[in-house]
């Protein structure tokens, strides 16, 4: 049966555990041998591109790249028609799109005939979540995932759905989550990738203060306040969401181990300032290093290993 990756919440538990240990194992170079993954984006990348074809081609198979204006979503072509097209020629697909319907969509058109792989959609960015569970467990627990559990990770800023999928899998991993934003930035309940579901595991505090978000925190993450699309936001977020800032002052709040986490890419001086990003404490580096780790543990388990 052809397996999808859309949400963490959407992934059992004892798949999750498999993608994360097959993602650091000895990899089976011909596992994609004549196998073709195509790479959509209707959204721009540096990292979920380079980490997506790289992971591919160390599987073996190739990947072709489609840019929106090759494909025009929705516009030129109709979603359906497209995932239709690319089931005919490849047996994978990863796609970072506007809208995560488009994915339900393929899912629901293609079947068995096409596994569709979720790179970025408005409710979840899943491999980001796989790749920074593995780089905390790097850290905290000799890269067991299960490891962390009891840990504290405190996310500052803007709540997205990066935030949205990294929340549901600390949960799923038993972490205590707290995640610190103003009125109106904060995480909501409810949707496909849901970190207040009472059955994950863990726990999720919600708080409007930045310092009460990372006290005592093992780990500090942040993101970006002007996401793709919210360019005429940009003053208006920076007046909402300056005082939660990732500083030098809030980080003195944290744990004295505590790491700081951004999935990247940063904008130096709003959300984090050059000292914190650049310290010894900074864990981007290895996030990014895990990127292409999450997607080869995605790309073999769609594949059936086990």
């Amino acid at each position: 049966m052809t397996r999808h990756f859309l949400t963490i919440a959407d992934t059992g538990d004892r798949d999750l555990e498999t993608i994360y240990r097959l993602a650091v194992a000895p990899v089976d170079d011909t596992l994609l041998a004549g196998q073709g993954v195509a790479l959509v984006f209707e959204r721009p990348s540096l990292r979920t591109r380079a980490s997506s074809s790289t992971a591919v081609h160390e599987l073996g198979g190739f990947a072709t790249f489609f840019s929106d204006e090759e494909i025009g979503l929705g516009h030129r072509e109709s979603v359906d028609d497209v995932g239709r097209t690319l089931s005919e020629m490849y047996s994978l697909v990863g796609a970072r799109v506007r809208e995560h319907r488009t994915l339900e969509r393929w899912r629901e058109v293609v079947g068995d005939r096409l596994g569709v792989i979720n790179l970025l959609s408005d409710l979840a960015h899943p491999t980001q979540a796989i790749a920074d569970l593995l780089t905390l467990a790097d850290e905290f627990a000799e890269g067991s995932v299960a490891g962390l559990a009891g840990r504290t990770v405190a996310y500052v800023g803007d709540a997205t759905n990066v935030t949205r999928s990294v929340a549901v899998a600390l949960r799923r991993a038993g972490v205590h989550v707290r995640v610190g934003a103003p009125a109106g930035y904060q995480l909501s309940s409810g949707g496909g990738e849901d970190p207040s579901d009472p059955n994950l595991g863990g726990s999720l505090e919600l708080v409007d203060n930045p310092v009460d978000a990372v006290r005592g925190a093992d780990a500090v993450y942040t993101d970006a306040w002007v996401s793709m699309g919210l360019e005429a936001e940009t003053d208006q977020r920076r007046r909402d969401l300056g005082p939660f800032a990732v500083t030098a002052e809030v980080m003195s709040h944290a744990a004295t181990h505590a790491v700081v986490m951004h999935c990247l890419p940063a904008h130096r001086g709003d959300e984090i300032t050059d000292e914190v990003l650049d310290s010894a404490a900074s864990r981007v580096w290895r996030q990014v290093y895990h990127r292409r780790s999450a997607m080869v543990g995605v790309l073999r388990w769609m594949k059936g290993e086990k």
